[in-house]
């Protein structure tokens, strides 16, 4: 048998009946009837439920920690993780909430999810230089309007139509009450990790439309435009200025020392 079969099998084994061809093998099912197995299978499973309720502390906090490791062993039943990096392990399981019954009666979960989910993705995205506002402010109006801006590395952003997620996740991570009086009307949030930690701050619809089109790789000149579209009156200035003391933009490639 090659070490690879062997690997394979093993972590299926360890993981849901069905979710590896080799499950069927009959030294897996050989395997499986040690005693021992069941104990060793559990702990995975634990070290699965533990590793989601560390990279969605918010959504946990909401719902209280029976509720979210009874969601969270569901998850790991349908998507168990690929990475051994668990710090890592969670994606989608906003998209699961969506489906999921029994948070029917919390439409907002799932955004509040979306936003632990920008949290572990900032805080493991890689480093890269940051986008110089002194260099930016010396570039001609015809050099900026052509100008393809990228986001950070780090930067993520979310916009919520329907519910304050934003605002109930940053409530609920910096320990504010939640019986403070709270408008409950959509908002978007920003998440970057400019000085080693993430920050996170409250970003409007423009700053959502600006970062996306920066994300398609769009001009300064269309990315504006389509701020503008999403919030007609937006002080562009004021967003730029938030975004480059955030560190959400990422200095051009062709950046060096002696570029003007």
């Amino acid at each position: 048998m090659q070490l690879s079969t062997f690997q394979d099998g093993l972590a299926a084994a360890l993981m849901p009946q069905g979710a590896h061809p080799a499950d069927t093998a009959p030294w897996l099912s050989a395997l499986r009837s040690q005693p021992g197995f069941a104990v060793y299978r559990n702990t995975v499973h634990k070290a699965c439920i533990d590793a989601l309720q560390a990279n969605y502390p918010t959504v946990c906090a909401l719902v209280g920690e029976e509720w979210f490791r009874a969601a969270a062993g569901l998850f790991v039943q349908a998507r168990p993780p690929t990475d051994g990096r668990l710090m890592a392990y969670g994606e989608g399981f906003a998209h699961f909430l969506q489906g999921f019954e029994a948070a029917a009666g919390l439409p907002y979960l799932p955004a509040v999810a979306r936003l632990d989910r920008c949290w572990t993705e900032s805080h493991l995205a890689a480093d890269a230089p940051l986008l110089d506002a002194a260099w930016l402010a010396r570039q001609s109006p015809e050099a900026l309007s052509g100008l393809c801006l990228a986001p950070h590395p780090a930067a993520r952003w979310a916009w919520s139509e329907e519910h304050p997620a934003s605002t109930l996740w940053q409530r609920q991570r910096e320990g504010t009450p939640l019986d403070a009086e709270l408008p409950w009307q959509g908002d978007g949030a920003l998440l970057t990790r400019p000085e080693g930690g993430v920050q996170w701050m409250p970003l409007a619809r423009a700053g959502i439309a600006f970062l996306d089109a920066c994300a398609a790789a769009l001009p300064l000149e269309l990315a504006a435009a389509h701020a503008q579209q999403a919030e007609p009156g937006a002080d562009l200035g004021a967003l730029m200025a938030q975004l480059l003391q955030a560190g959400a933009l990422c200095a051009p490639p062709h950046l060096d020392e002696d570029t003007p």
